[in-house]
């Protein structure tokens, strides 16, 4: 695990030496952080290196979080790179259907994960 950036409201690490990974709230005052640092990461990639996005830890679900997806996806693109996985929360997921963004990920895979439903 790598430490790009830590704020109070959201991390952003690297997992397993290639999955992007944000934890916390992603909000607007994070996202061009959270953005910046990821693509820096991407540039620093080889070409046609495989790398993943994993964005089942964001808490809150907005355009922010998208917006920083949609920079990662660009840079994905620009750099020549393979996007292997995108993994969402369901509220991403469903926030991802409503504005029709689904097609623009040129992700081998995206899948949504469920909240941890809470026994009674």
């Amino acid at each position: 695990m790598s430490l790009l950036l830590e704020r109070e409201d959201a991390t952003l690490e690297v997992v397993d030496g290639n999955v992007l990974t944000i934890r916390g709230e992603a909000d607007f005052d994070s996202a061009g952080p959270l953005a910046q640092a990821g693509r820096h990461w991407l540039a620093d990639q080889p070409e046609s290196a495989k790398v993943s996005f994993d964005l089942t830890g964001v808490q809150i679900p907005s355009s922010a979080v998208l917006s920083v997806l949609l920079v990662w996806v660009r840079s994905v693109q620009r750099h020549s790179l393979s996007l292997q996985r995108v993994a969402l929360s369901s509220a991403l997921k469903r926030l991802m259907d409503i504005t029709e963004l689904a097609p623009l990920l040129p992700a081998v895979e995206t899948t949504c994960v469920e909240p941890m439903q809470t026994p009674r």
